[in-house]
């Protein structure tokens, strides 16, 4: 019993960086506390002495916050951070070194008694006020973001976030050390849209060739084609087309152009982003590209990135009326 005691306290010192002392996570850590008075109630369910394990239950959820159904199969090293409002039901089984945050939901989906709650795989992490249901299956290494509802099983070292849950990420490799980044996930749905617009810019791109085409052959010459009039406000009226999909406004109206310096049919675009670490980074920087030599094809095209932006941000006045030339 001690073996395990001791087990418990350097689970939490391993998940929780704010733990620092013995005493601390002893008398200050009510998901632990929640994990000890179950292993009581569990042992009384067992024994069918249903009504005094339900008893040890309903004590733990009184004192902890913590509902655990003493029918509930939870493993070894499972750490129930902060704890309020978690909420495991009759039939789940949680696997080892599994980390809950508050406000988890492991919940059954059917009003027959038989098996009805998830089963949770090895090293599972399962972020704040996650909900899932039924008995479905959730994999070794997998991350459930925060918020998320999932209702199908997850494959092991799969990432899932959003209502309802999708799979955001393949399979990860076992980490050496248990992963805490639960805040740090992808947007599928924003992967997705980028992609659609990615494709929709390259369809624009092959309408815009095959008029140019048909243009020549019918001895017409194309506007593009002409030299004179390029200047900034061309580019930034092209520019316009760029949607960040993040956000879904303009790169121009979201001020992530910085500036833009014409010299003859070179062009040089100064982008900023949104953040330091934009996952839309080349998405974007590619879409301005496309953007700008389709105003005409012999247009040489540079662009750069600066630090994170202030939405809004007007771009700079040239210095005359006239181009103004790239930075060497």
């Amino acid at each position: 019993m001690f073996a395990r005691i001791k087990e418990d306290i350097a689970t939490v010192f391993a998940k929780d960086p704010a733990a620092r002392t013995v005493w601390e996570v002893l008398f200050c850590y009510p998901g632990l506390h929640a994990i000890w008075l179950h292993r009581i109630a569990h042992a009384l369910w067992k024994r069918r002495l249903h009504f005094i394990a339900r008893l040890v239950s309903h004590i733990n959820r009184w004192l902890t916050g913590v509902e655990i159904h003493p029918g509930a199969k939870i493993g070894r090293r499972c750490f129930i951070d902060h704890g309020m409002g978690v909420v495991i039901g009759e039939t789940t089984e949680v696997g080892d070194d599994v980390l809950l945050y508050q406000g988890v939901v492991l919940g059954g989906t059917s009003s027959e008694k038989v098996k009805r709650h998830p089963t949770v795989g090895n090293h599972v992490v399962i972020g704040a006020g996650a909900i899932v249901l039924g008995p479905i299956h959730i994999g070794d290494r997998a991350r459930i973001g925060a918020g998320s509802v999932v209702i199908k099983s997850v494959p092991p070292g799969m990432t899932v976030v959003g209502v309802p849950g999708r799979f955001a990420e393949p399979e990860r490799e076992a980490a050496p050390k248990p992963d805490l980044a639960h805040g740090d996930l992808p947007d599928p749905a924003l992967k997705t849209l980028a992609e659609v617009l990615a494709r929709q810019s390259q369809l624009e791109e092959r309408v815009r060739q095959l008029e140019q085409a048909l243009a020549r052959a019918e001895g017409i010459t194309p506007a593009e084609a002409k030299r004179e009039g390029l200047d900034r406000q061309q580019v930034l009226a092209a520019l316009q087309d760029v949607i960040d999909p993040e956000a879904g406004i303009s790169v121009v109206d979201l001020g992530l152009i910085r500036d833009i310096m014409v010299d003859g049919n070179r062009v040089e675009v100064v982008m900023t982003l949104t953040t330091a670490a934009c996952p839309l980074a080349d998405y974007l920087m590619d879409q301005v590209r496309r953007k700008v030599t389709g105003i005409r094809p012999d247009i040489q095209v540079d662009v750069m990135l600066k630090g994170p932006a202030h939405n809004g941000t007007a771009l700079p006045e040239p210095a005359d009326a006239g181009a103004s030339p790239p930075h060497q």
